[in-house]
């Protein structure tokens, strides 16, 4: 035991002189290159030392807060509040105010009214948010949950409202509520909705004009001293009385848009169109497209409705084309207004064959007058009047008509007529064949109805137009639109012989469901095959009929085209006729024409 003792104390002896001690000394601390007293008294200074520092760095960063914040309010104060109040207030994007239209007789179709945006900022609320939101949904007719789900996202400039009345918006202004920013500024309404959209156009919500004579004649509606981006002020709508008058009756438009409506429904058709034109001045008393849209809410409209097609899009006249052409050989002197020709009912030129559209039931009609080429609306009978004419002689009668070039109409977007050019024209005889009877070139219905009106203003081309000019309180015009002088084509004689036959097309062939009673109305049917995408004549067919009335006074251009009706019986005579028929009875009783006194006698 004593043994075992011994070993283990031995592993550790004691130092000899030194007695055993119950801790152990930690060696001195020493900085190198200090001697110990140094040392000691860095530790001493140290302390002090970073307090110091802290202080100073505390104190310089003051002085620096303080001079920076100095500078903000004494040198750039200004420029920061203007910065501030920009991201405050969310202005709305200005429009210029712009004048009124108005129709034929003085009735508003567009006009500016007063309309507020609100836009709330919530950190400048001085109640709380729930207060507010109860406030403004009692006026806004709006649950307070979902103002306060707005409130919640962005501190400053959320838009809550647009075309907020002057009455809801004085009720705004009576809550005295922080925070509220009312922003006044014109708006563009459309009094009679839907019945003038395609001509008048509209404005967007950024009072960017759009379509029609909104977009045309932006210069003429906005305010002399309307600047780009600015707005005009309001009370300039009460010092300017200048207005800019349509030559548009809107009571025939209205009788127009209504019946032109009923009868593209009743055969299915994909739209349609109704004109009238004083032939005399050009003026367009009528202009009805359908389907339309409400301009006042464009933004729920099919964008296939803003286009005015009677303008801007191209067809086939097929046989309403026929008159013209047999002004053009009458004029010419190839034929005589008593001369025959023979129908055989089915003809081929080239390769291709030309034939009437009843020769399956009816055959050919052998040898037939001029007024019965008409009368019967005969194709093979119209190939043979057109060649008596040279080709090269009837391509300079197109340039002399204008085919192939815009009528110059006010509105936007109207599209030039296709013909064929010269060479292809003058060297193939099939080329003449078709355009005897209205196919292989195009134009707009507007344009159909200017060539009509030679007809009725004995040989006279004038450009049709929907603007009167700007008109002052007196009804006297300040400005009005440049018109080319009215052109000599064919003459007197010519159209009156040309209109007697017209007549007889409606008192006893295919347009006799055009007659009205008392009056002598001259018309022709037409009714076309559509081309395909592919160039190719497909199964549908675009049916029209063109009118002038009075046959005893000519004045009226009557135009109804149909797109695409459907059902079998959908021809000229039996779509568009009837729907002429209609659009002359109010004619003649709102223009007050007189009925004639005794038709005269039939022409061979």
């Amino acid at each position: 035991m004593a043994a075992s003792t011994r070993s283990r104390a031995s592993k550790s002896p004691i130092p000899p002189g030194k007695a055993p001690s119950a801790r152990r000394r930690r060696p001195s601390a020493r900085l190198p290159g200090r001697t110990p007293a140094q040392s000691r008294a860095f530790r001493l200074k140290s302390p002090r030392l970073r307090l110091i520092t802290v202080w100073l760095v505390l104190i310089v960063g003051m002085l620096g807060l303080a001079g920076r914040l100095a500078y903000l309010q004494l040198f750039i104060g200004t420029e920061l509040k203007q910065m501030a109040k920009a991201q405050q207030t969310i202005l709305a994007t200005p429009r210029a105010a712009r004048r009124q239209m108005v129709d034929r007789q003085g009735n508003v179709v567009a006009m500016d009214q007063v309309v507020y945006t609100l836009y709330v900022h919530p950190m400048l609320f001085k109640k709380s948010d729930t207060t507010i939101a109860e406030a403004l949904g009692g006026v806004l007719e709006r649950s307070p949950q979902e103002l306060l789900t707005l409130f919640a996202k962005q501190e400053s400039g959320i838009k809550l409202s647009s075309d907020i009345s002057e009455e809801t918006a004085e009720r705004l202004q009576g809550l005295r509520l922080d925070g509220l920013d009312l922003l006044p500024s014109p708006q563009r309404v459309y009094p009679q909705g839907e019945l003038f959209s395609q001509i008048t156009g509209y404005t967007d919500l950024e009072g960017v004009p759009q379509e029609g004579l909104e977009l045309s004649l932006q210069k003429q509606l906005t305010y002399a001293d309307a600047k780009a981006g600015e707005a005009t002020p309001l009370q300039q709508v009460a010092r300017d009385d200048l207005q800019l008058q349509l030559t548009i009756d809107s009571r025939l438009q209205r009788i127009a848009q209504e019946n032109l409506a009923d009868t593209v429904a009743e055969y299915g058709a994909k739209r349609g169109a109704l004109l009238v034109m004083d032939a005399h001045t050009g003026e367009i008393l009528t202009m009805a497209i359908a389907p339309s849209y409400n301009p006042n809410r464009y933004y729920d409209a099919n964008i296939e409705y803003f286009k005015n097609w009677a303008v801007s899009d191209l067809y086939e006249p097929g046989s309403t084309f026929k008159p013209i052409n047999v002004a053009i050989a009458l004029e010419n002197g190839s034929i005589a207004p008593g001369d025959y020709v023979y129908d055989e009912g089915r003809i081929q030129i080239g390769e291709w064959p030309i034939q009437n559209v009843d020769f399956s039931s009816r055959g050919g009609r052998g040898s037939i007058s001029l007024t019965d080429v008409l009368r019967y609306s005969s194709n093979v009978g119209m190939v043979h009047v057109m060649e008596t004419v040279q080709r090269s002689a009837y391509y300079d009668w197109f340039e002399k008509l204008g085919l192939g070039l815009p009528t110059g109409i006010e509105l936007p977007g109207e599209a030039s007529g296709q013909i064929k050019d010269r060479s292809q024209f003058v060297g193939s005889a099939v080329e003449a064949a078709t355009t005897a009877f209205g196919q292989g070139f195009s134009l707009t219905p507007l344009q159909m109805v200017q060539l009509h009106g030679i007809l009725a203003n004995n040989g006279k081309m004038v450009t049709p137009h929907v603007v009167r000019g700007l008109t002052n309180a007196d009804g006297e015009l300040t400005w009005s639109p440049e018109h080319t002088a009215p052109r000599q084509i064919f003459s007197p004689e010519t159209t009156r012989q040309v209109l007697a036959m017209m007549k007889e097309v409606v008192d006893d062939g295919t347009g006799s469901a055009a007659k009205v009673k008392g009056y002598q109305v001259a018309g022709k049917t037409g009714t076309a095959q559509k081309a395909t995408e592919y160039g190719a004549y497909g199964n549908q067919r675009i049916t029209s009929f063109v009118s002038i009335a009075p046959v005893s006074n000519p004045r009226y251009v009557v135009l109804a085209v149909i797109d695409e009706p459907q059902g079998e019986n959908a021809y000229g005579g039996t779509v568009a006729a009837p729907l002429v028929k209609k659009m002359l009875e109010s004619l003649v009783v709102l223009e007050g024409v007189a009925p004639d006194a005794a038709a005269p006698a039939k022409t061979p």
